[in-house]
């Protein structure tokens, strides 16, 4: 066993992960996994740089999370930061910022690379414990970023676009400084119109459209916030439960369901629900957008729900 720490660093979360893996049985055991808010995509959509406060709360959790990996001794540590520190001017204060703090530089991957390594955390275990037979199409809906993995052993093809939860957000629903509660209908159209652009330029590589209909025999598997937070709603839980989500399947008539409703209620409605995290109540609705439209493009009837993810992948790929 290798004892290692994967850190997932994205537009709207900061994520961790302690495990001991063994790459000879392809056994990962989860010591410790946590996730913060941290939202460091903050306005990078709009003004290129990463805002002081969004830096602040990274920094924060970064403080906590070197506590949690100096406190179990992992032996390898990797770092991984995505979309919004692509796109940011001000990137490198993020990584002093980070070494100081963690000791360690992180690594600002491309989008492919994002892609592959959710594509492992997500499928390494689905063919043996789940018996969901291969191929794959993965799509990870990030803040910033949505990935496109298509493949079955291996990846075949792979594909980043700049949609997320996050940046449609700001892009679409953000009126003088304040998110429209609900949205419009115009404001809706918009970012479906965003979306649909997306899975226009993401099929020129990874073939979607009917990828996921039964007579092709590709499973849909879903990643990230977004997509655990409708499954939750969708099985009705009273609290955040990962093991009823993890690997659920949750089918496109409930994602549409759910989507309408999420798109239709208040900040305050969407609050109280019990499965919702603070830090997503005002950009689920965009997220189960892209998961609807994803869902119509492939023809899938259902969606596998995945709690393993990108950070699993950096796990396994300093194991």
């Amino acid at each position: 066993m290798t004892r290692v720490a994967a850190v997932d660093c994205g537009t709207n979360s900061i994520r961790l992960l302690v495990a001991d893996a063994d790459p000879a049985t392809g056994e990962l055991i989860e010591l410790d996994r946590r996730m913060k808010i941290v939202r460091l995509g903050q306005g990078v959509d709009r003004t290129g740089r990463l805002a002081p406060e969004a830096l602040e709360r990274t920094f924060a959790a970064c403080r906590e999370y070197a506590e949690v990996v100096a406190e179990l001794g992992t032996e390898r540590v990797r770092f991984v930061a995505t979309s919004a520190s692509r796109d940011a001017e001000n990137r490198e204060e993020f990584v002093r910022g980070v070494v100081e703090i963690l000791g360690v530089e992180p690594e600002v991957i491309t989008g492919d690379q994002e892609a592959e390594f959710s594509f492992t955390g997500a499928t390494k275990e689905l063919s043996g414990r789940t018996h969901v037979p291969g191929p794959y199409l993965v799509v990870d809906i990030g803040g910033g970023s949505t990935e496109f993995v298509e493949g079955g052993e291996e990846v075949r093809a792979a594909r980043s676009v700049d949609i997320g939860c996050v940046r449609l957000t700001e892009r679409h629903l953000v009126v003088d400084g304040r998110i429209s509660d609900p949205p419009t209908e115009d404001q809706i159209a918009a970012i479906r119109a965003d979306v649909e652009q997306a899975l226009d330029l993401a099929e020129r590589t990874v073939p979607l459209a009917r990828a996921c209909r039964p007579a092709d025999g590709h499973a849909l598997v879903g990643l990230a916030g977004s997509v655990t937070t409708v499954a939750g709603i969708a099985l009705g839980l009273k609290e955040y439960d990962s093991s009823a989500i993890h690997h659920s399947r949750i089918s496109l008539g409930q994602v549409r369901e759910i989507t309408g409703k999420l798109l239709r209620s208040s900040h305050a409605e969407r609050a109280e629900i019990p499965v919702m995290h603070p830090g997503r109540v005002d950009v689920i609705g965009a997220g189960a957008l892209i998961l609807l439209s994803i869902m119509e493009r492939t023809g899938a009837e259902e969606v596998v729900v995945s709690e393993h993810d990108i950070l699993d992948g950096i796990a396994w790929s300093i194991a």
